[in-house]
């Protein structure tokens, strides 16, 4: 990894200098969806087309995820309750600019079916926070695509 992000617990998801909240529906219920986020890290790439791979560690304490275009992150899972909330921090990436990466998935039961509502909070230098700025739509079109081909796959038949 090329560096080291700042150390941020919990509390940076409502503190972040720039936050990007986004939010949709799927018919799986919570359960179902947190363990999509959770417990099958290596299925990502099957529903989210910007992670080319993603891999636990440390027993599930940590992952490690690739993006399209070469970004690589090592990340510690700071949250995970079943059905609630999934949450890490990036530890350490190739992305320049970045300091500071939480992002925390909450899920809330809507009638049989999840609200998914995703926080990316983050700190860089002043071009990084301008080009994400800039990005926002094109990041919430990847999650709402995300989301839509998360819900299919959670609809199909059991492997």
């Amino acid at each position: 990894m090329a560096h080291r992000l700042r150390t941020v617990g919990m509390e940076f998801v409502d503190s972040a200098p720039l936050r990007l909240v986004f939010a949709a529906e799927v018919s799986a219920p919570a359960d179902v969806v947190y363990r999509a986020l959770a417990e099958d890290v290596t299925g990502w790439p099957a529903w989210f087309t910007a992670v080319t791979r993603a891999a636990p560690t440390d027993a599930g304490a940590g992952r490690e995820v690739r993006l399209r275009g070469g970004v690589r992150f090592r990340e510690t899972v700071l949250a995970a309750e079943p059905g609630e909330r999934y949450a890490y921090r990036v530890d350490a990436t190739n992305a320049p600019g970045l300091r500071a990466l939480l992002e925390e998935w909450r899920l809330t039961p809507e009638g049989s079916g999840t609200r998914v509502r995703w926080t990316f909070a983050a700190d860089g230098s002043g071009p990084f926070r301008l080009a994400l700025g800039l990005g926002r739509a094109g990041l919430g079109r990847s999650f709402r695509d995300a989301m839509r081909r998360l819900d299919a796959r959670l609809a199909g038949p059991a492997p």
